[in-house]
């Protein structure tokens, strides 16, 4: 044998580490070594919280290991999402919507944390149905026919955390309507007065208003999303319904922790994109209101830059802000 070719697999390890790190090799191929844990920064029984489980379900079963999950709610997000940036674990991971990277930057002046170096994007998740959902007691079919009525009176809304919130109040103050916003911390109460009509109107995820839609107590005026949901197919989406500024796209998604490795990062998007496709996950996420999708962390990141964007577009045109 010469001496090349005794030299040969010395060499090759040798380049292999240079490539790849020994800790980050290790890392990412025995990931994970113990319970991982999501930190949802939103209550139980929300359209978050639902997909949540349901992909820690999954992935718990891919990675032979349990996904715990831990709801943080409060703040608009604002408190789970620190208690992750505190962790700084790399075996917690942060199941949030889009708000905390691309609306709250725009509208608060501090936050604690910092999302850029603190929420590194690893997949969406799936994309949540935001509607426009409407009291029994409010004389209106249509978005045409509530902003009309709206002008005549005035009315109580509310809207979930983060974008449905910021957007819907937006659309409301651009249509110069006299409204009065309640916050809720957590979705029950929302859900209740909404029910008896002391709350006129919503702005919040389908899996949550369907209950009332079912029972006849509120009606479903406009998706706020792309398209129509699967399982509403009769209600129009905002742009349909001739109100384009009510777009929006709820998407959620998993963060990973500062200093979260590449390698670790693309191995995760690969299992959320590989849940994302079972017959199961689509089906389960479709009847409360959600569409399956998955991303790589450059898409990801790429869609919370375009939301951050328009969110900084709708603060400049309208001067809504929150403060601290």
């Amino acid at each position: 044998m010469s001496t090349i070719a005794r030299a040969l697999p010395a060499i090759l390890t040798i380049c292999s580490l240079a490539i790849f790190p020994p800790a980050a090799v290790a890392q990412t191929e025995v990931w994970p070594q113990r319970p991982v844990r999501f930190i949802v920064p939103a209550g139980t029984g929300t359209a978050i919280d639902f997909a949540a489980r349901l992909y820690a379900d999954k992935l718990a079963e891919r990675w032979n290991k349990p996904v715990i999950v831990e709801n943080r709610a409060g703040g608009d997000g604002i408190t789970g999402v620190a208690a992750f940036a505190a962790a700084n674990d790399d075996h917690t991971l942060l199941f949030a919507h889009s708000a905390p990277v691309a609306v709250q930057p725009v509208i608060q002046d501090k936050l604690p944390y910092d999302p850029q170096r603190d929420l590194i994007p690893i997949s969406i998740a799936s994309d949540i149905f935001i509607v426009v959902a409407l009291s029994e007691s409010v004389p209106a079919r249509s978005m045409t026919e509530f902003v009309a009525h709206a002008r005549t009176t005035t009315f109580n809304w509310a809207a979930g955390p983060g974008l449905p919130q910021y957007v819907f109040g937006a659309f409301l103050k651009k249509a110069g309507l006299n409204s009065t916003m309640l916050s809720y911390r957590e979705v029950p109460p929302l859900l209740q007065d909404l029910g008896a009509g002391r709350i006129h109107v919503v702005a919040h995820s389908l899996a949550a208003v369907r209950p009332l839609v079912q029972s006849g107590k509120v009606r479903l005026l406009a998706t706020a999303n792309g398209q129509r949901a699967s399982i509403a197919p009769d209600v129009p989406t905002a742009v349909e319904a001739g109100s384009p500024d009510l777009r929006m796209d709820g998407f959620c998604g998993l963060y990973g922790a500062r200093g979260l490795p590449e390698g670790l990062r693309e191995r995760i998007a690969r299992d959320i994109r590989a849940v994302a496709t079972d017959a199961s996950v689509i089906a389960r996420l479709e009847s409360t209101g959600q569409a399956a999708r998955a991303s790589s962390p450059a898409e990801y990141a790429a869609a919370l830059d375009s939301l951050r964007r328009r969110i900084a577009t709708i603060a400049a045109e309208t001067g809504l802000k929150v403060t601290p």
